[in-house]
């Protein structure tokens, strides 16, 4: 009889089921040419005995084999391996091992991506979780969308054309989409110059792909929005960083790399900036758009904010104006709703949208026509608008709760300007205080720091009056603890 207490290596301390462990060392075995075809097993109740195992584990081990065509089983006779399986030679034993699946690293080579970290905060669930400007879900019409969704999906007609034509995104909701846009922000457009995609991330990746080259150089704002800087980075342009100040990014500085070379795009926040939450004047918006049409560049416009204003109406986006079409208009849902809703948009020429859809083709046949249409009913519907009704009042207040909250406890520690819009507050801590000391804290996460301008953001929107004063205590809390240790260091 073969040493099956040899053969069938259990280790309980692996997350590996051990009626899958049963069922790998048998494959292995069965690979090695140990078993042959129709070799007899032990049954189910002698393996548990010499295996020291309950009887179900070893059945559920053979269930698992039988369905593979491993072996077969006949119910009160025996278990024998699969006469379909090739005879193999029988391999010298060496160490015994487990047969499983992807436990070892792939050793062939292939292309390695250094991968963002927004934080490496070690706490896995701290108390508070300060993000960088989410929506509060708990005031989203998810609900209204859910039920028209699971309405759409009960329907015969809608049943069979869901997956038909989402490569552009349905026609529902691009012509709503197109409506709405025209109306709030006053783009002149139709559903042909409107591209539906899994969040704005794969707008900028699109357009990224199709504008850049490895001689191409791209200028973005300094700080910028890490995760476009790497998109850019993968498609090996050449970035040139431009300072960002109070009025947003600097067109002067722009039009001076204009005039020492080719500059083939621009990518731009002009609603508050990414990170640090500045909005784009309005001169510098004009000499943005004439730099476009003089240099002849495309500016990649992000505005995955723009309905979030406060003490003032927005500035129209460069989208709106006249810029010949050099202006590639990219937002998102998942700011208006919930962060988890992963539609975005982008707007631009036809010709260039349908290179997109095909270029996307590649990688992703479409949306979810369902979830699409469900979006464009509740835009119809006045529901989306009701929405953003009630949330910028409710943002707003808390904007300004926050601002009472960081001045009366933290206005020795930090300095901050009050964004006119957004869903967060950029703040830069004091020389002598550093934002590693805040990180390391196990009660709070922050979702976005940046720890060479000793900054992070602050989002405030999805927290309610009693999380943000939380939040803020812990802050305080902590910084005074730093401030102490400090001075008795001193002393």
């Amino acid at each position: 009889m073969l040493p099956y207490e040899h053969l069938i290596i259990i280790d309980k301390k692996s997350k590996l089921p051990i009626y899958r462990q049963i069922a790998l060392s048998i494959i292995n075995a069965i690979r090695n040419g140990t078993l042959k075809a129709g070799t007899h097993l032990l049954s189910s109740r002698e393996l548990a005995r010499i295996l020291a195992l309950h009887r179900k584990t070893v059945v559920c081990g053979y269930e698992e084999l039988e369905a593979q065509d491993w072996i077969k089983i006949v119910p009160r006779k025996y278990v024998a391996v699969s006469e379909h399986i090739p005879l193999l030679k029988p391999q010298n034993w060496g160490e015994p091992s487990i047969l499983i699946p992807y436990e070892n690293d792939l050793n062939i080579p292939f292309r390695i991506i250094e991968e963002h970290k927004i934080n490496e905060n070690t706490v896995s669930h701290p108390d508070i979780i300060i993000d960088d400007g989410y929506p509060d879900v708990r005031l989203s019409p998810i609900d209204d969308l859910l039920k028209t969704y699971r309405k759409l999906a009960s329907k015969k007609h809608t049943i069979k054309n869901a997956n038909i034509r989402t490569t552009q995104g349905t026609l529902k909701l691009r012509e709503e989409l197109a409506t709405y846009l025209s109306l709030t922000r006053g783009l002149n457009i139709s559903g042909d110059n409107i591209l539906i995609t899994h969040g704005a991330q794969i707008s900028i990746y699109l357009s990224a792909q199709l504008l850049l080259k490895p001689s191409s150089n791209i200028i973005v704002g300094k700080p910028n929005y890490p995760v476009a800087n790497k998109t850019f980075e993968e498609a090996q342009s050449n970035i040139i960083e431009v300072n960002v100040d109070e009025k947003g990014i600097n067109t002067d500085m722009i039009e001076k790399i204009c005039r020492e070379k080719k500059v083939d795009a621009v990518y731009v926040i002009p609603h508050h900036h990414y990170p640090t939450t500045v909005t784009l004047s309005v001169e510098r918006r004009i000499k943005l758009l004439e730099l476009s049409k003089q240099f002849s560049f495309v500016i990649i416009e992000d505005d995955y904010d723009y309905d979030y204003h406060y003490t003032s109406s927005p500035y129209l986006p460069l989208a709106s104006s006249n810029h010949n079409g050099n202006v590639i208009y990219i937002g998102s849902f998942s700011k208006l709703l919930d962060p988890a809703l992963r539609i975005g948009f982008m707007v631009a020429p036809k010709n260039f949208i349908e290179q997109c859809k095909a270029f996307r083709k590649i990688i992703d046949v479409g949306g979810d026509g369902y979830m699409q249409n469900a979006l464009a009913f509740l835009i119809k519907e006045g529901e989306l608008k009701r929405h953003l009704k009630k949330a910028k009042k409710c943002y707003h207040e808390r904007r300004d709760f926050l601002d009472s909250l960081l001045k009366e406890k933290l206005g020795q520690y930090i300095s901050y300007n009050l964004p006119t819009g957004g869903m967060a507050v950029w703040i830069t801590l004091n020389k002598e205080l550093s934002l590693e000391q805040l990180q390391r804290n196990e009660s709070f996460q922050i979702i976005r720091t940046y720890n060479e301008l000793n900054s992070f953001r602050f989002g405030f929107a999805s927290m309610n009056e009693q999380e943000l004063e939380c939040a803020v205590n812990e802050i305080e809390k902590e910084l005074i603890k730093k401030i102490t240790y400090s001075s008795d260091h001193v002393k």
